[in-house]
């Protein structure tokens, strides 16, 4: 069974209004001076358009908090960008520089927005600083923060899951449980919460968990490229589990995950 590693799955974006989302001509209108911050390009335009959404929200409105959805969605940016600009052109060379001069133009803004924010005492901010720069006084702070109510969201008690994880497994596990108590009817849940819930069971050799919580992540993702039919098959019959049972389970829990309705178990 994979080893599944924890990761600081933030939420990117909740300013798209509509399902289709913003056209980027209409949305560069009003915001010509932010829209073309960018060399045109045809690629990774979702992550434009939330880099474009996030400039926009500080621009109106300046505040800690729109200033660390400005570095998720220019780290998203650069991150698409960059894997597009190793895409040779045969024609068309000049795209491969216009997206590496893209992915400068990210990383600029990145260490710029980082700079400016080395100090905030935003919980996000002081964790971005912590996991991208091992900045022990914003993990000091960060960590500061435990029991207080401004942790009481599922992002912010999977950051603190991040430090415990390798320090104390069961308090891991309560973090996580209460992360999926947080989220509301219909939320999308990040599903590094069910990665981690298995792995840490499965270290633990405590296999049924370990299956209910990989049963849980393919059916909540089916498309997961690390976890197939075939994998859960081949676990269920190297630890001779009974995956009618199981599955009764672990769909019944996803059901209250995504319900609202779920409640923390004892660890």
């Amino acid at each position: 069974m994979k080893i599944y590693k924890i990761a600081a799955t933030l939420s990117l974006f909740t300013l798209m209004a509509c399902d289709r989302g913003p056209n980027f001509a209409e949305l560069c209108e009003q915001h010509s001076e932010i829209c073309q911050e960018f060399e045109s390009d045809s690629w990774c335009k979702r992550e434009r358009i939330k880099v474009g959404l996030a400039n926009i929200s500080e621009k109106l409105k300046p505040s800690d908090d729109n200033k660390f959805q400005q570095l998720i969605a220019y780290e998203n940016y650069k991150f698409c960008i960059d894997h597009a600009s190793k895409i040779e052109h045969i024609k068309l060379k000049e795209k491969k520089t216009r997206r590496i001069n893209n992915v400068l133009k990210a990383q600029e803004k990145i260490e710029k927005i980082s700079n400016a924010t080395a100090n905030s005492e935003h919980p996000d901010l002081l964790y971005y600083h912590w996991s991208r720069y091992l900045d022990q006084n914003a993990l000091d702070k960060f960590i500061a923060l435990e029991g207080n109510k401004i942790l009481e969201k599922p992002n912010r008690q999977v950051n603190l899951a991040t430090f415990y994880i390798k320090r104390d497994p069961n308090k891991t596990l309560d973090l996580l449980y209460h992360a999926l108590t947080l989220y509301p009817k219909d939320a999308k849940i990040d599903t590094e919460i069910f990665k981690s819930i298995a792995s840490i069971f499965s270290e633990k050799e405590e296999y049924k968990q370990a299956y209910i919580w990989s049963k849980i992540l393919h059916l909540y993702q089916p498309d997961d490229e690390n976890l197939t039919v075939d994998t859960l098959n081949n676990y269920i019959a190297l630890y001779n589990l009974d995956s009618e049972y199981l599955d009764r389970v672990a769909t019944t829990t996803l059901n209250k995950i995504v319900t609202g309705q779920f409640k923390a178990p004892q660890t």
